[in-house]
Order: C-alpha cells, then structure tokens, then sequence
C-alpha cells in the first residue's frame, strides 16, 4: 500500500498564503533570529519567490510583520489566555509556530481581515511546513477562540503599557515624567508617514498638490497614503529623496554650506548628504559599510548629485585636511524611530545604550579634530535616550574647551519653537502627528563652533 499523503500536499496553495508565509518569515526572523526587520526584509526579498510577488503583496506581508512588532504584547496576553503552555517553549518549531499565531491574531484583532480567511491561512502555514504541522490544530482552536474572545480578553487593559517594555517605559517616564511618556509611547506605536525632502528651488507646494501630499513646516510633503516609491511623481528625474521631517533638520542645522567643504560621518543611505549637497556644499560622505555606501552611491546618481565617497571607521578616520563643517548623525539605539522600525521595542535592551553612547563618545571625540578653526560640528541621534543626547555634548564640551555652543534657532531651520530646548532640537513622536499615523522621528541635534584662530 501506498503511503498517505497529506491532503495539503495535493491542493493548490490558497490565496494570499505566500504572502502570510513572508510574514512569518519575518517575524520570526526577528523574534527567534534576533535580527532587525529591513534586514530580515531585505533578504527574504533576495529569494525569486519573494521578489516576484506583487508589490502590495510584500507590503503587506511587511504591514502583517509591524503589527505584530508593534502590539506583541497585547497579542501575546490574548493568546497565552488560550494556551496551556508557552509555544515558545517547544523548541524551534513552536517558536516557528508561534509566530503563525503572533500573525493571525494581529491579522484578526488589529487589521481587520476576516476571521475564516486568517485562521484559514494560518492552518494552512502551519501544515505545509514539516516542522510545524502538529501544530495546526491547534492553530485552529486558538485563533478561532482569538476571534470569539479576542477584543474581550482586552477589554479594560491598557494596551500602551502591554506593548512598551517595562524598561523602557521606566526610562521615558524618568526623563519625560508620566504623561509625556503615555504621549511618546502612543505615537510610537502607531504606522508612520512618508516624508520626502525636495532638491532647492522647486516650488515645494505645487509638488506637494502633484504628489497628493502636504506641505511641512520643514519643508518637507508628507504622504499618507502612497503606492510604489518608484512610481511616484518625480522619483526617476530625482526632484525629491525619501527622508523623514526631523532628519532633514539635520542638515539646515548646519548652516549655508554654499562652497565649503563639509564632512558628513556616518553618512549612509545618504540623505543628509543629498541635503548637503543640493544646498552647495563640496560633501565628503564618510561610512563603514562599503555596501551602505553603495546604495549611497546610487541615490546620489538618481539625484544628479555628487559627493566624495570614503569607506572607513568614523571613530578613527584621520584625513590629511579639517573641513569648514563636521556633521555626525551617529548610530543609536534608534528609541525615536521605533513607529518606523518597531522591532527595536523587541530587540533592544538598556545594555544597548550603554554600549551605543560608548560608540557616539569615540565618534564625536574624532568628529571634533576634523573641524578647523571658525568651522561648525553639528551632532544628532534619532534617540529619545538622554545618554545619547545632549549628555554628549555636554561631555565633549568638557573636553574640548576651544568648542562653543552655537545655538539653533526655529527659524532658520524650519521647525516649530517648541523642538528647541536650550539652543538644541529635541523632537518627539507626537509632534506633527494626526490621525493614526505617527508624526516625527524622535531626533537630539546640537550645533558647536570652534572659534576663528
């Protein structure tokens, strides 16, 4: 006798179930990988299955993964009301199986698909993988009570604190006291919009009505709904590049740089350096990552702008010459940016600011020998985290005696008077934001000066 298959191996593949399956790669590639979402993304979308699926469908299927990033913890307080014991606890397969269940209930509870069709899909995931298959039963059972059961489980809990990990809200209410926290966190967890940077000279408001977005007070148009990037509007003639609303305040921090000679450490993707360089500055863009320099490259060629491009350790790189204007935008743990990039409420933890402000310390301790007398050093972090912020300039002030503190004003770089706190920009997650959508990247940006010799 012939042994019995599976019935799932005979059938066709269910709609929709290719993109359910790229979600669960990514969750897992983050839960159970311990690495960053656009990675995870980035190669999964390597493979030709994943690239030739339509474009909605991978947004999706990244959507699918955010949300579950973004709500685990009221997911996970839901789920764990149906389970006897923890999945996670069953080896590899029950983490990979838990992440099927993460999806579903996010699918069920928080972007509104049916229920048939998200319990559907995600027994069908988990009996098509030999490694999960005894798992859809009970993916059956749980996510049909999640759907029963779900928004009740939740009822009356807060759903800001489920979500946020004690450490963190502890840091926040800290140093921003409780309800400025609740405010933060709110917006954190909520989808992010599309800021685009305009080159100089365009009407910034007839672009804004072509590309259906609106207008900042930065300068910026921001986008609430768009298709493809490359799709839109003056992407292939390069009139615009994709940079959030405080990120471009980076670059007008540093003053006109028309003709001077600019430094920008930590440089890529490249959009303070296309800031830079549309402004008319002669921009060495400096990283040490060749492969993030590449991309760099690229973007400065859809652009038609240019830049001297270095591959080197901006903690070390020691160049035979200083520059009218320094400007370091140094790695991070990222806590203002995590509407835009939620794993890092699951992957980062308080050893990693410590680590990182060892990292910004080296960095802006080399970043200040480069920059020649009458010359500026504009410094930022997209951190909420104090350490990371103005305790570093305060630091290297310290150090460096011949350093001033050249205060920024509302005015000259297009931001609202609240965002300057003692002559600093200090952005928050809800600032500028409406509707569902989050409305700044939470950014630290001071500007020093090293007096004419």
């Amino acid at each position: 006798m012939q042994p019995r298959r599976h019935m799932s191996a005979r059938r066709p593949a269910p709609a929709g179930l290719a993109t359910r399956v790229l979600a669960h790669e990514l969750i897992g590639g983050v839960l159970i990988n311990r690495r960053p979402l656009d990675q995870v993304l980035v190669d999964a979308l390597a493979r030709p299955e994943a690239a030739a699926m339509q474009a909605r469908d991978r947004a999706f299927a990244r959507l699918l993964a955010a949300t579950v990033l973004r709500r685990q913890g009221e997911l996970e307080h839901v789920l764990s009301t149906f389970l006897d014991n923890p999945l996670t606890k069953a080896g590899r397969p029950g983490q990979r199986a838990w992440s099927v269940l993460l999806a579903g209930a996010a699918q069920i509870l928080c972007l509104g698909t049916s229920p048939h069709a998200a319990v559907d899909l995600a027994v069908e995931a988990t009996r098509r993988e030999p490694q999960t298959a005894r798992f859809s039963g009970l993916a059956n059972a749980v996510l049909r009570r999640v759907a029963r059961e779900g928004a009740a489980v939740l009822s009356g809990h807060d759903a800001v604190r489920l979500n946020i990990p004690d450490w963190l809200w502890r840091r926040w209410e800290a140093t921003n006291g409780a309800d400025e926290a609740r405010r933060i966190a709110e917006a954190s967890l909520k989808e992010p919009p599309l800021d685009l940077s305009l080159k100089p000279g365009p009407d910034a408001a007839a672009w804004a009505r072509r590309l259906g977005g609106r207008l900042l007070l930065t300068g910026s148009i921001r986008l609430a709904e768009h298709g493809r990037i490359e799709d839109l509007p003056g992407y292939a003639e390069g009139a615009w590049w994709v940079q959030g609303a405080a990120a471009s305040l980076v670059a007008r921090a540093t003053g006109n740089v028309e003709g001077r000679a600019v430094a920008d450490l930590c440089a890529a993707p490249g959009g303070k350096t296309a800031g830079l360089a549309a402004a008319g500055a002669q921009v060495t863009a400096v990283d040490d990552s060749p492969e993030r320099l590449e991309r760099l490259n690229g973007n400065l060629a859809r652009l038609n702008l240019a830049a001297e491009i270095v591959a080197a350790d901006v903690a070390k790189w020691a160049p035979a010459r200083t520059f009218d204007a320094v400007v370091l935008d140094a790695p991070c743990s990222g806590t203002g940016t995590i509407s835009r990039h939620p794993d890092i409420l699951r992957l980062k933890a308080p050893a990693d600011i410590e680590r990182m402000a060892e990292v910004q310390r080296a960095m802006l301790g080399n970043a200040a020998t480069l920059v020649r007398p009458g010359g500026t050093l504009v410094y930022s972090t997209c951190s909420l985290e104090p350490e990371e912020g103005r305790a570093q300039i305060d630091a290297l002030l310290g150090h460096a005696p011949d350093l001033r503190r050249a205060p920024i004003t509302a005015q000259e770089i297009g931001a609202d008077p609240s965002w300057i706190v003692d002559g600093d920009v200090r952005t928050l997650p809800y600032q500028l934001a409406e509707g569902d959508l989050a409305g700044l990247d939470g950014f630290y940006i001071a500007r020093l000066r090293r007096p004419p010799s």
